[in-house]
């Protein structure tokens, strides 16, 4: 068991629940991180620069970004 598998039973007090405004967010409930809506990877708040406030979710970079928007405007 390495140190990152000690704290996995405590893995979902480790989402955070956050509400996405127009350039900035705000944290309902704490945690380490959120997951994108569109890869699934686990994104750390302090790294989460690009989300969608409409759609309330948080994606991994800009390609994430630019996927859900070309899903959403064929």
């Amino acid at each position: 068991m390495n140190a990152h598998d000690r704290d996995f039973a405590n893995a979902a007090s480790d989402l955070a629940s956050v509400h996405y405004g127009d350039g900035e967010f705000v944290v309902l409930k704490p945690g380490r991180y959120v997951v994108c809506a569109v890869s699934g990877v686990k994104i750390p708040l302090e790294a989460l620069r690009y989300w969608s406030a409409p759609l309330q979710e948080a994606y991994a970079g800009p390609a994430e970004s630019l996927k859900r928007w070309k899903e959403l405007n064929p």
